[in-house]
């Protein structure tokens, strides 16, 4: 019997594990990551085998939920593989975050290797605008992705919007419709302080969930729902519509006093907080020498390290970002 071994110090029981398989992109959208960056050298990023090793320890402890992210996961080299392993080992949900412009390719296999649900990043419907923000991202190809995984069997599939005044504030009307007409999803993020860019100010571009709910109000009736997804969105239903409205505040409503998840780096760092630098070495335990026993020796860090789970992040736009790493190294 799975025994649930991971309580922070505040008493929340961490069953939500966010694993970051690689931290490159072949987007370079201006909200998370700067337009020249440095990687990770590759031998510095875990293994397909080590990332399925950390799915399976956390599974032990207890974890229920588990979202591969990047990055963007579908560039990494035999993703698949590693999605095939860890849809064996009977996680209630098993999801990815995408930007979706692999996956009319891959929608399919990932259904069929086991995935639940798929987040795809879709910020504008205008191709020059997708463009800008992207910096080379192809509308098109983003927008097959999302037919293709319309069309592969997942069980729920949303649109993610992180809303930026002066470049897509004005779409936040169509973005609803285009996703509630076509059975999806959609959350609306308050942009996070992530990493220093020098190409906007984001105390300019902050656009709160209040503001953008006000938005919707002339064209959607929306009403709160009372179920959970275990995230940190919080949903709204759409009259006349299947599926919901979402709304991720880590400024003005902030989700601290449920969280229920960590993330661990595509460089094996376990991160406590999205907002906080707290964070264990993982990788060293699982390239330690002996190898034997390093599933326990890893359970064991990974307790240890919720040890040091923060209660609260405190982002602040009137102050230069405290976290520099992006967006992209953290995972999703």
């Amino acid at each position: 019997m799975i025994q649930p071994d991971l309580i922070d110090p505040f008493g929340r029981r961490v069953h939500y594990l966010r694993l970051s398989v690689t931290d490159r992109c072949d987007f370079r959208c201006r909200y998370c990551m700067a337009e020249d960056m440095t990687f990770l050298p590759r031998d510095q990023v875990l293994s397909l085998e080590e990332l399925a090793t950390v799915a399976k320890v956390f599974r032990r402890l207890g974890g229920d939920k588990l979202r591969i992210t990047g990055g963007e996961p579908l560039i990494r080299r035999d993703v698949l593989r590693l999605f095939q392993s860890l849809g064996k080992l009977g996680f209630a949900d098993l999801s990815l975050t995408t930007n979706g412009a692999r996956l009319r390719e891959f929608a399919q296999p990932l259904v069929d290797a086991g995935v639940h649900r798929v987040n795809i990043s879709l910020d504008s419907l205008q191709p020059d605008r997708f463009r800008d923000i992207t910096r080379t991202g192809d509308l098109a190809a983003v927008l097959a992705g999302i037919e293709a995984a319309r069309n592969a069997g997942f069980r729920r599939i949303k649109i993610n919007v992180v809303v930026m005044r002066h470049f897509n504030l004005d779409e936040v009307v169509p973005l609803t419709r285009f996703a509630l007409e076509r059975g999806l999803d959609i959350s609306f993020i308050e942009e996070m302080p992530l990493g220093e860019i020098d190409d906007h100010e984001r105390r300019d571009e902050f656009v709160s969930s209040e503001e953008l709910r006000n938005c919707l109000v002339p064209h959607f009736s929306l009403s709160p729902v009372a179920e959970s997804s275990g995230g940190p969105a919080r949903y709204w239903a759409a009259h006349g519509y299947a599926n919901r409205v979402g709304f991720i505040s880590p400024h003005s409503h902030n989700f601290c006093s449920t969280c229920n998840r960590v993330r661990v780096s595509a460089e094996g760092r376990i991160l406590l907080c999205l907002g906080n630098e707290h964070s264990a070495d993982l990788r060293s335990v699982l390239r330690s020498n002996p190898a034997e026993n390093v599933e326990e020796r890893l359970a064991q860090a990974m307790i240890a390290a919720l040890r040091l789970k923060p209660e609260r992040h405190h982002f602040n736009l009137d102050e230069p970002p405290q976290i520099l790493r992006f967006m992209n190294a953290t995972g999703g």
